[in-house]
C-alpha cells in the first residue's frame, strides 16, 4: 500500500536544550547535545545493580492525529539496551497522557503495557545478550503485552553505524509500517478486533532501555493521504 506526504504538521531538529524544553521525560536520563543533536543515556550506565531499573520514555508534549508519517534521524552509539519508539499513546479511557488522573509512570516498562494507557511500540534497534544470533524489529500493541508483528533488524553494531540512520513510522488508521533508510522492515494491518481497537490519535516518544547511548535529529510530523 503506497502513503503520500502531506502537509508537515511538526518539526524539530534536536539540536539544543531549547528545542526540548518542553518535553516530557519519564524515568532516569541524561539527555545532552554534544554533536549539536540529541543524545540520550542511562545516568547509571556503570551500575549494573540500577541499571535494571534504568528505562526510560522521552514524549514529546504535541498530541498528534491519525494518518502520519513520523521520521527522524538515530544512531547507536553502543551496542547495548534498546531503542523503541511509540506512537497512538492515550489513555484508557480516552485521557491525555500527562492527565494527572492517570497513576504516575517512571519508565517501568509494565506501568506502560499493563498501566493504564493504549499505545503502539516498536522496537527497532535490540541488543540483549540471549539475542544476539537473530535479532528483530517489535511491534506490540498496549494495553497487554501483544507482540503483533515482527521484522528483521537491518542496523549494524553501533561501532559500524558511522552516520545516523533515517527511521520512518507510519501510523494510519489500522495499518503501522516502519521503515529505515526507505527500506520496510514490516507492515502490519491492525483487524481492531485481536488485540482490541484500532487506536487513532495520541502522543508520540522516544524509549531506551538501559545501557544504549543513541543520538537522534530532525524529527518530522507529516500528514498523509492513502
Amino acid at each position: 500500500m503506497e502513503f503520500k506526504t502531506g502537509q508537515l504538521l511538526y518539526e524539530n531538529p534536536l539540536a539544543s536544550k531549547e528545542d526540548i524544553e518542553n518535553f516530557r521525560l519519564e524515568g532516569n536520563a541524561s539527555i545532552t547535545f554534544p554533536r549539536g543533536v540529541m543524545r540520550i543515556e542511562n545516568r547509571y550506565e556503570r551500575d549494573e545493580e540500577k541499571e535494571r531499573h534504568g528505562n526510560y520514555v522521552f514524549w514529546c508534549d504535541k498530541d498528534f492525529p491519525d494518518n502520519i508519517a513520523v521520521s527522524w534521524d538515530f544512531r547507536p552509539l553502543t551496542d547495548k539496551g534498546l531503542a523503541m519508539f511509540w506512537v497512538s499513546a492515550k489513555g484508557r479511557n480516552g485521557e491525555d497522557i500527562f492527565s494527572p488522573e492517570l497513576a504516575p509512570r517512571d519508565g517501568k516498562y509494565s506501568q506502560y503495557n499493563k498501566g493504564d494507557i493504549n499505545a503502539l511500540h516498536a522496537s527497532y534497534y535490540r541488543r540483549n545478550p540471549s539475542e544476539i544470533g537473530f535479532r528483530t524489529c517489535n511491534l506490540r500493541k498496549s494495553y497487554g503485552f501483544h507482540l503483533v508483528c515482527q521484522g528483521a533488524d537491518p542496523l549494524p553494531d553501533a561501532k559500524y553505524a558511522e552516520e545516523p540512520y533515517r527511521m520512518e513510522v507510519v501510523k494510519s488508521g489500522p495499518h503501522f509500517r516502519i521503515s529505515i533508510n526507505n527500506l520496510t522492515v514490516f507492515h502490519w494491518v491492525d483487524d481492531g478486533n485481536t488485540y482490541g481497537p484500532v487506536l487513532q490519535d495520541g502522543k508520540i516518544g522516544f524509549r531506551q532501555m538501559a545501557g544504549l547511548i543513541g543520538e537522534y535529529s530532525d524529527l518530522k510530523v507529516h500528514q498523509i493521504t492513502s
